[in-house]
């Protein structure tokens, strides 16, 4: 398994921190993805012209889908997934639906989920879908119909950190395997889909060692 971390000071005193994964060697039979080849091309640059100053997060995010679209990740696998983490403000909402934009050719190709509708289990269901027998179990998920209707999509968790367990659960079924089953069993398929999550965690400390910077110090 191949994975490229790294995390970087923006200018302005933004942290943000990138990540993602592919497959190494390739595995045989590998196939190019849509959208083609085409759509990645100059990618970098596209997206540069949404988001100032993140420009190793934009190269990171670039290499990915480039990656992917040359037929040289994993099939098998999302067209590529991301951790964007870091303060308010700092673009990383904007880097998902700019790559939507850019990548998908159009801004409803981004499914935005708000994890702080996701904290208690009894609200998991309204994502993906209830058991058979349980109340609106014949309603499709949030998540499952949105990719059912359009599987070449950035699928955003937001706010990843306050989504119930059960959310991760269903998370790792979609990172490892490309697809996941609802409530009612059926699968769906999330290969064609750019996964992002992104989360404010460790924040007050960020800000507190930008402020520490700008004041030349630790104070001390």
């Amino acid at each position: 398994m191949g994975d490229d971390s790294s995390s970087y000071h923006m200018p302005g005193g933004s942290l943000y921190y990138g990540s993602y994964r592919t497959s190494d060697p390739v595995p045989p039979g590998a196939k190019k993805r849509e959208p083609s080849q085409a759509a990645a091309q100059n990618i970098e640059n596209r997206l540069k012209g949404h988001i100032i100053g993140q420009e190793e997060a934009v190269k990171a995010v670039s290499r990915a889908v480039r990656r992917s679209s040359a037929g040289i990740s994993d099939p098998n696998r999302p067209v590529a997934s991301f951790l964007f983490t870091g303060p308010t403000g700092v673009g990383k909402t904007e880097l998902a639906n700019a790559l939507a934009i850019e990548f998908f050719g159009s801004k409803e190709s981004l499914i935005l989920l708000d994890m702080s509708e996701y904290m208690e289990r009894h609200s998991v269901s309204k994502l993906f879908g209830s058991p058979p027998g349980y109340v609106d179990s014949e309603k499709s998920g949030q998540l499952t119909e949105a990719i059912q209707n359009n599987p070449n999509s950035v699928v955003l968790f937001d706010e990843i950190e306050k989504a119930h367990s059960e959310v991760w659960n269903a998370l790792l079924q979609i990172l490892d395997y490309g697809t996941m089953k609802d409530g009612q069993g059926q699968k769906f398929d999330f290969r064609g889909a750019v996964i992002v999550l992104t989360s404010n965690v460790g924040q007050g400390a960020v800000i507190e060692g930008i402020l520490k910077a700008d004041d030349g110090g630790d104070g001390g």
